[in-house]
C-alpha cells in the first residue's frame, strides 16, 4: 500500500498555484518530487553513490531533462517510434539545472550524482523548462545527498514594459525579453536569456524581481523538507589530505609561479613553463615519494597556480597576458575569405578564432523543432563546431556535445533578435561556426563573426552584434577585479564568469555562472557596464570592417522573390495533385514555395538565375492574374481555325483572335498568316458579360493604313465575333 504523500505549496506573482510533492512516486531513489503547476507535472529524482570511485579527483555530477511525448498525448515521429537521445532543447534545459546545481555541492565530495528530470504531463501555457531545476533541487532537499543550499530557478519576461514571473507560452511569445535565472537565498547563480536591446539597468531589475520570486519557491522546498523530517545529510569519504607535501609544494613553486604567471603572456609558453616547473617539482620530493604522495603534490600544484594568479590580479592588477583589467586582446576580421559561401567572414581576438559561413536557403530547408509540447519550424539556424586542433589536443570526433549546443545557442539567440522578420524575408538562413583557436569566449567570438558574415551574404540585418566575456575575481577582504574579455585560465580561475552580447543600444543576450557567495548588485552594475564598454569597442572595429548590410546578395547566391495573391488563387498555381507548381519548378529551375496565411497565399520563389527566376515569377503572376480591358499580352498561338486562332494570353487563359483582328490588311483564310506556337502580341478590347469569352486583337497594336477610317474598320468588323 502506498504511503501518504507529503506536500508543499506555494504560489507565483500571477497567482498561480505549484505544488510540490515527495514520497508517492519513486520511492527507492534517494530523493524523488513530482512539482505541479496546472496539468504541468514534472518527475525528478537524484541518486548518489556512497562512495567515490577508486582514485577519482572530480566531481562526477550528470543532470538529463527528457520530455515524454505521452504527456501532451503524442507518439514520437523517430522510425523506432520512442524517446531517443536527448534534442537541443533538452539538452540546452539540462545544462541550465547542471549550472545551477553543481556549485551546490562540497567541493571535496567526489561521488556520482545522478540528477534525472521527466516530464510527464504536459500544458499548452506552462513552460516546463522553468519548473525543471525547481524540481532538481527539492529531490536534492528531501534526500539526504549533501548539499550546501537550496536553489530554485524561474523565468522572467517583460510585456508591455512589465515584468512578469513564469509566463505562459502565449505571454512569452509576445515579450521582448527573457531571462531565466537561478538562485539560493543570498546568492544568484545563473543566467542565461535574451533581449531586444535591452539596458543593463533593465536586466539588474529583472535578476532583482526574480530573485524576490525565487525565495518564495526556496522557502516552500524547506518546508517539504521539514514534513518529511531530514534532519542531516549522510557522511562521505573526502579525498587523502597531507599538509607536509602541500607545505612542500608551496615552499618550492609559489614565487617561480608568480613569475611565470607575470611574464609568459602567450599560451603555449606559459603552459610549457608551468610543466617544467611541475617536473622539478616531482623531482625535488625525492625518490622515496609514493605514487600517492605525487597525485596529492599535482593537486596542490594546481591549487598554488589558482591561489597565485588571483592574488597577482588582485594586488598588481597584472593578468595572464600583461593586459589592464578592462582591455580587449587585439582584433583582427575580415568579410568574404572564401569565395564560394553566400556569406563569409573571420573574426580573431587573441588566441580566439571563428571562421564563420553563412547559407541561404528556401522555406524547404527549415528546421524541424519537436518538443512533446508542438514542432515547429525556424528558419534560423546556428551550428557551433569546436574541433580539438583549435586547443591544440587531439580527441575523438564524435559530433556535438552538449558544450557545442549551449555556445551555439547562446550565439544563435544573440543575433536573432537582429533578424528580420519571418513575414518580410523568405529566406532560411543557416550560420555555421568553426572555431579554428580558442582560448577564452569563443561563443562570443561566433556572434561578432555571424554579424560580420549576415552582412557579407546581403541579409537586411540592421545593426552589428557582438559579444564579449567578462569574468570576476574576488577575495574574503574585500578586494575584487573585473576582467574584460576574458583567456581561458582566467574562465577557470574566476568566480564569475558571464557573457554579454548586444548592439550600440542594448544587450540581446546573457549568459552568467556566479561562483561567490554575497554578490551585490553594485559589483553587478559594474561589471555589466565595464562589459557594455568593451562590447563597444568591438563594435567600432566590425562597423569599419563592414559598416552594414550588401544590398546584393552574391551573384551564386540563390535570388529570392515573394509575391502576395489572394488565397483562391492558392490553388491555381498549385494545381491538381501539385501539377501546375511542379511544372513551373520544372521548366524555370526554380524552388517555388506556398505558404497559406490567414486570408491570403504568400508565393516564394528561389533560384541562382536571374532569367529563370523572372519566368517563374511571370508565371505565377499570369495564373493569379485578373484579365484587364486594354491591357496588352503575349499570348501562345494555340490553335488555328478557319475564322482565326486561338490563343493564351494568360495561363490556363484563351480567346478567339479572330481573323478580322489579326492585320489592317483583309485576309481571305488563314492559311500561312499564324502557326501553333507562335509568340504575339495582342489586346484585350472586351469581355463577353454573358459567356466570358475574350475579344482580343493584334491589329490594333499595329500602325493604322494612311487614309483608313474607323466607319470602315467598323464595317469589316461586322460579325467578327465568334
Amino acid at each position: 500500500m502506498l504511503s501518504q504523500p507529503i506536500q508543499s505549496s506555494f504560489k507565483l506573482p500571477n497567482g498561480a498555484e505549484v505544488i510540490i510533492e515527495t514520497g508517492k512516486l519513486a520511492r527507492q531513489a534517494d530523493g524523488a518530487v513530482t512539482v505541479r503547476q496546472g496539468n504541468c507535472i514534472l518527475l525528478a529524482t537524484v541518486v548518489a553513490n556512497k562512495d567515490p570511485k577508486e582514485g577519482q579527483d572530480f566531481f562526477p555530477l550528470s543532470v538529463d531533462y527528457q520530455e515524454k511525448f505521452a504527456s501532451a498525448g503524442r507518439i514520437p515521429g523517430s522510425f523506432f517510434k520512442r524517446e531517443a537521445r536527448l534534442n537541443d532543447y533538452e539538452i540546452l534545459t539540462s545544462r541550465l539545472i547542471d549550472r545551477a546545481l553543481r556549485p551546490l555541492f562540497p567541493e571535496d565530495y567526489l561521488c556520482d550524482v545522478q540528477v534525472l528530470i521527466s516530464l510527464v504531463s504536459s500544458d499548452p501555457e506552462i513552460l516546463p523548462d522553468a519548473l525543471a531545476c525547481l524540481a532538481a533541487s527539492a529531490a536534492l532537499a528531501v534526500s539526504d545527498i549533501p548539499i550546501k543550499e537550496i536553489i530554485s530557478e524561474v523565468r522572467i519576461a517583460r510585456l508591455d514594459g512589465k515584468f512578469i514571473v513564469n509566463p505562459t507560452r502565449t505571454e512569452l511569445d509576445q515579450s521582448d525579453c527573457e531571462f531565466l535565472i537561478a538562485a539560493t537565498e543570498k546568492n544568484l547563480m545563473m543566467v542565461e536569456g535574451e533581449a531586444k536591446e535591452c539596458s543593463e539597468e533593465d536586466l539588474v531589475n529583472a535578476l532583482q524581481i526574480a530573485h524576490d520570486a525565487i525565495r518564495v519557491q526556496i522557502k516552500a522546498q524547506a518546508d517539504l523538507r521539514d514534513k518529511k523530517g531530514v534532519t542531516g545529510k549522510r557522511d562521505y569519504k573526502k579525498p587523502e589530505q597531507n599538509e607536509d607535501i602541500q607545505k612542500k609544494v608551496y615552499a618550492f613553486a609559489k614565487d617561480k609561479v608568480y613569475e611565470i604567471s607575470k611574464s609568459a603572456s602567450a599560451k603555449s609558453e606559459r603552459y610549457e613553463a608551468y610543466g617544467i616547473l611541475k617536473d622539478e617539482l616531482i623531482a625535488s620530493l625525492g625518490e622515496d615519494v609514493t605514487d600517492g604522495e605525487k597525485k596529492l603534490a599535482k593537486k596542490y600544484y594546481e591549487d598554488l597556480k589558482w591561489e597565485v594568479v588571483r592574488n597577482m590580479m588582485l594586488d598588481d592588477r597584472i593578468r595572464l597576458d600583461g593586459r589592464k583589467l578592462d582591455q580587449v586582446r587585439p582584433l583582427a576580421m575580415e568579410v568574404e575569405p572564401l569565395p564560394s559561401p553566400h556569406g563569409s567572414a573571420l573574426f580573431t581576438r587573441g588566441e580566439t578564432q571563428s571562421l564563420t559561413t553563412v547559407t541561404l536557403g528556401t522555406a524547404l530547408d527549415q528546421l524541424l523543432i519537436e518538443s512533446a509540447a508542438k514542432s515547429e519550424y525556424s528558419k534560423f539556424i546556428l551550428h557551433y563546431n569546436f574541433p580539438p586542433f583549435s586547443t591544440g589536443e587531439i580527441k575523438m570526433m564524435r559530433g556535438p556535445g552538449r558544450r557545442e549546443v549551449g555556445h551555439g545557442n547562446l550565439a544563435m539567440r544573440s543575433l536573432k533578435q537582429m533578424m528580420p522578420d519571418d513575414s518580410v524575408y523568405a529566406y532560411t538562413t543557416r550560420i555555421v561556426s568553426d572555431i579554428l583557436e580558442s582560448n577564452g569566449s569563443s561563443s562570443m567570438a561566433t556572434v561578432c563573426a555571424g554579424s560580420l558574415a549576415l552582412m557579407d551574404a546581403g541579409v537586411p540585418f540592421p545593426k552589428h552584434v557582438s559579444g564579449v566575456a567578462m569574468g570576476l575575481i574576488t577575495r574574503d577582504d574585500g578586494k575584487y577585479a573585473i576582467l574584460t574579455d576574458i583567456l581561458g585560465d582566467e574562465d577557470h580561475l574566476g568566480d564569475m564568469d558571464f557573457k554579454v552580447t548586444g548592439t550600440r543600444d542594448g544587450i540581446c543576450g546573457v549568459q552568467m555562472d556566479i561562483k561567490v557567495d554575497g554578490l551585490s548588485m553594485e559589483v553587478m552594475r559594474e561589471a555589466l557596464n565595464q562589459a557594455k564598454k568593451g562590447r563597444l569597442h568591438i563594435l567600432d572595429a566590425m562597423y569599419e570592417c563592414i559598416p552594414e548590410a550588401r544590398t546584393e546578395v552574391k551573384p551564386h547566391t540563390p535570388r529570392m522573390e515573394k509575391l502576395i495573391i489572394d488565397k483562391e488563387f492558392i490553388g491555381a498555381v498549385i494545381g491538381p495533385g501539385g501539377k501546375v507548381i511542379q511544372e513551373i519548378q520544372r521548366v524555370t529551375g526554380t524552388t517555388v514555395n506556398i505558404e497559406e496565411i490567414g486570408n491570403y497565399g504568400e508565393v516564394s520563389i528561389f533560384s541562382a538565375d536571374k532569367e529563370g527566376l523572372e519566368k517563374a515569377l511571370a508565371w505565377v503572376r499570369g495564373l493569379v492574374a485578373v484579365p484587364q480591358v486594354g491591357e496588352v499580352y503575349e499570348a501562345t498561338v494555340k490553335s488555328i481555325k478557319e475564322f482565326g486562332a486561338f490563343v493564351e494570353f494568360l495561363p490556363k487563359k484563351e480567346g478567339l483572335l479572330h481573323i478580322s483582328e489579326i492585320s489592317w490588311k483583309r485576309l481571305e483564310t488563314m492559311d500561312g498568316v499564324l502557326k501553333e506556337g507562335d509568340k504575339i502580341k495582342v489586346k484585350l478590347l472586351g469581355i463577353d458579360q454573358r459567356t466570358g469569352k475574350f475579344k482580343l486583337s493584334r491589329k490594333v497594336l499595329m500602325p493604322r493604313p494612311e487614309g483608313r477610317g474607323e466607319r470602315e474598320d467598323e464595317r469589316n468588323n461586322n460579325g467578327s465575333a465568334e
